[in-house]
């Protein structure tokens, strides 16, 4: 035999309870035995009994909330029970109705609500929800009865949370269920008696108790919770979206999240259960086919650390420190004996090792009068300073990770609070029982979301982790990026286990922004839609309030404005991605400050595609220092725009056509200059002389000229190349010359003993750099492990593809 609890949502309307019953029809068929159905008031009906007892006693009118109370049952019956069979279940229902408001009139007589009072109003809901859907059911069952369980379940006095009489209890609903074993009982859940026979309630959620004690007293084979979710979920699926139901949990595991705010089932469910080890399964009314969450003794092993990751989304923490409290043995049980007293839950305990402080969680309903109590309790040593003032924290959240193997699984504290800390989510205090079946923080309640769905990623690796991007720039490297990204947004789900969403997208026009993720088919008409103006400021700032998980702030432009935001950004524990080399050329103190705040606040600063795109070099000179080795000499060609041109001269033409080639095939700026000076191929070098380990600055870089002066001097884009074409004959000795000795020209930055400069050289075959074609990069690091043959990285290393494949990776990275 089973006992069946439907919940709230399960009983609320026609067509769930239509669903209940089609339930019962297919256990009984499929089992041949009757189950035991414990109900619950309708979803909504215990709140509106509550308030309409708290609004009498507050002198006001409660007629609505009755009328609505009745409507709502009525029109169940009207639906569901043949017209014959109405009137007798109507009747019922209204003798209940009357009595209710005989009794809510009493409240507004004597403006007086005391707990007794409100559990008789409340008991309401299960009486008129457990007898209508009794006389529905009859009419596939014919042996359906009633049964109030305040008749059966014996309690102390304890209204509102009262404490059952085990014994005696088990004892009456054996005697009960023995004599109608012929019958199908629907039970009252939530509501039993005392000794006096007045109405008791068993706590909110005590539905759920009402159907563990009576399995416990009948010695049932299952206990099936039926609710609207599938199961117990590893999060709350309102916050955690990729959160999953867990096939089966131990009764602890179970307990453990329940207690932590799980309400899916009510904790005190499993003792009863516990003790008859008897198996309590959580089902879907709304999903019936699916098999939902097994809580047992006998778990098959599982591979997961953890089981689930629960929460409390407001509590307030009270710290009582003070040197009275060091070594004053029986302190703590005097703390909280008082409070026991004064009947106040407290959720969370931390002591520090000093014994000088003891903190603790408790509801904010309860706050106020915590304090009042201790401060009254413990006056003297308030007035003698061997205690200090209570300090009261409010607005903050409680977050657990919960399961049985965390005992036997080492690094479980350092995945959780790794999670924590990259995402900037601040501790205030810790707790993990002897058991280690629990590790509870208490953070800001306003960092709940963002931490559940960190920790979630850290835990459920088998999931895919969910990277929160914000770009700035949807020029040619932009664009070019949302094409990468949603052309292999399958493949990195399948292989990375990473999940890209474009939280927030800029340009100089217009921002746009979705936590759940620009769609990257439509995102350029997604900012024409928008109605905000892009504002730098602003959008940092949005990027910040949205306070999603595993941010990265992606700068797609070559503008000095985003450089400002940097600091701001990484102290926010947001990581960045940047293709813009301004802010790593700035001054020496700024590249400092960013990677300063990137270690300290445990994020990453990429910038492969500062240096050379899409080609590995920064990443490869990081490997190699971090190995150990030492970097003896660096030469490179940094330069597309240069490279391509000197690869191109040789053979008649002139250096004057080569560079007007270049810059038709759109390798140059608009202005030619602004390459050959070598600015850009300056900063490059600087970024490497300092990841090198080398404090330069921008002016320590000697910079050799391409140009002659009268190139350099030219007033406009038609009188540089006219300088030029003039120049031939200067250009034309130098290929001559390089040719006559077999070797080619090559403008070369080179990095050794500290010092940077960029010089045009002729090399000779003999050099790696000589065969290099088209618009290629190429770098040598002569290092002590490679210091008879350098290592050699060369590739495109110029064009929106090559670089947005850069920052993709580099993204990919913070991922991983």
């Amino acid at each position: 035999m089973k006992v069946l609890k439907f919940g709230g949502t399960s009983v609320g309307s026609g067509q769930s309870i239509s669903t209940l019953i089609d339930i019962l029809k297919n256990e009984v068929t499929t089992t041949g035995k009757k189950p035991i159905v414990v109900l619950s008031a309708m979803s909504g009906v215990t709140n509106l009994l509550l308030s309409m007892a708290e609004e009498a006693a507050d002198g006001k009118d409660f007629v609505a909330g009755l009328a609505e109370l009745e409507r709502r049952h009525f029109d169940v019956v009207k639906e569901l029970l043949e017209i014959q069979n109405q009137n007798p279940a109507l009747t019922r229902l209204k003798l209940n109705f009357n009595q209710l408001e005989e009794l809510l009139q009493g409240v507004l007589t004597l403006r007086e609500l005391t707990p007794k009072t409100r559990d008789l109003v409340l008991s309401y809901g299960e009486r008129c929800s457990a007898m209508m859907i009794s006389k529905i059911a009859a009419q596939y069952f014919p042996e359906a009865i009633y049964v109030d369980a305040s008749e059966l379940i014996k309690t102390d006095s304890s209204f509102g949370n009262a404490r059952v009489q085990s014994e005696i209890t088990d004892q009456v609903i054996r005697g009960f269920y023995n004599g109608h074993k012929d019958n199908m009982l629907f039970v009252t859940g939530f509501i039993a008696g005392n000794d006096q026979g007045q109405i008791t309630t068993l706590g909110r959620g005590g539905s759920d108790y009402t159907a563990a004690i009576f399995a416990a007293a009948l010695n049932a084979a299952e206990i099936e919770i039926w609710t609207d979710v599938n199961g117990m979920m590893t999060a709350d699926p309102r916050m955690v979206k990729k959160a999953f139901s867990l096939p089966e949990l131990t009764y602890t595991e179970a307990m453990e999240l329940s207690y932590f705010g799980a309400k899916v089932i009510y904790p005190p469910t499993m003792i009863p259960a516990f003790m008859k080890r008897i198996p309590i399964v959580i089902r879907n009314t709304f999903e019936p086919e699916f098999k939902g969450t097994f809580i047992r003794h006998d778990c098959k092993p599982s591979n997961l650390a953890i089981k689930g990751i629960s929460s409390i989304n407001n509590i307030s923490i009270l710290n009582v420190q003070g040197s009275g409290m060091v070594g004053k043995s029986g302190f703590s049980g005097r703390l909280f004996s008082l409070l026991a007293r004064e009947q106040i839950n407290v959720i969370l305990i931390t002591q520090s090792s000093s014994e000088h402080s003891i903190t603790f969680a408790v509801s904010p309903g309860d706050t106020e009068r915590a304090l009042k109590v201790i401060e009254h309790e413990f006056e003297l040593e308030l007035m003698a300073k061997k205690l200090e003032n209570i300090d009261i924290e409010q607005d903050l959240a409680i977050l657990a990770v919960v399961g049985e193997n965390m005992k036997e699984t080492p690094g479980v504290s350092g995945k959780l609070f790794s999670s924590l800390g990259r995402n900037g989510v601040n501790v205030r205090a810790i707790a993990q029982g002897s058991s280690e079946y629990n590790i509870s923080v208490i953070i800001s309640a306003s960092d709940l979301n963002k931490a559940l769905n960190a920790v979630h990623d850290a835990f459920f690796v088998e999931l895919t982790k969910t990277l929160h991007a914000f770009c700035l720039g949807t020029g040619n490297i932009g664009k070019t990026l949302f094409n990468q990204l949603n052309a292999h947004a399958a493949f990195l789900k399948e292989n990375n286990g990473i999940q890209v969403k474009i939280a927030g997208i800029s340009n100089t026009r217009k921002m746009a922004f979705n936590s759940d993720g620009i769609d990257l088919n439509e995102w350029e008409e997604a900012l024409e839609r928008s109605h905000d103006a892009a504002d730098l400021a602003g959008f940092v700032a949005k990027m910040q309030s949205m306070n999603l998980p595993n941010c990265v702030f992606i700068d797609n432009t070559a503008s000095p404005k985003p450089i400002a935001f940097y600091g701001d950004v990484l102290k926010s524990t947001i990581s960045i991605v940047t293709c813009n080399k301004i802010g790593n050329s700035g001054p020496y103190n700024q590249y400092k400050l960013f990677r300063d705040a990137a270690r300290q606040h445990g994020v990453d600063f990429f910038y492969e595609t500062n240096v050379g795109a899409g080609l590995p070099i920064i990443r490869t000179l990081k490997d190699l220092m971090n190995s150990g080795d030492r970097v003896q000499r660096i030469e490179a060609i940094l330069s597309g725009t240069i490279s391509f041109i000197f690869n191109n001269f040789k053979g008649d033409v002139s250096f004057h056509d080569v560079v007007k080639l270049a810059q038709e095939k759109g390798y140059t700026e608009p202005d030619p200059r602004d390459d050959l000076r070598g600015t850009d191929f300056m900063r490059k070098m600087l970024i490497l002389a300092r990841d090198a380990g080398y404090s330069l600055e921008a002016n320590d870089v000697k910079i050799g000229s391409i140009l002659p002066q009268a190139c350099l001097d030219a007033t406009s884009v038609d009188d540089f190349y006219a300088a030029l074409k003039a120049e031939d004959a200067y250009f034309a000795n130098l290929k001559a010359e390089a040719e006559k000795n077999g070797k080619v020209l090559r403008y070369i930055g080179i990095l050794e003993n500290g010092k940077a400069a960029i010089n045009l050289e002729m090399v000779g075959e003999d050099h790696p750099f000589f065969t290099l074609s088209g618009s290629d990069n190429i770098i040598s690091f002569t290092t002590d492990r490679y210091r008879e043959r350098p290592l050699v990285v060369k590739g495109p290393g110029a064009g929106a593809e090559v670089t947005a494949a850069g920052v993709f990776a580099d993204l990919i990275n913070v991922g991983a």
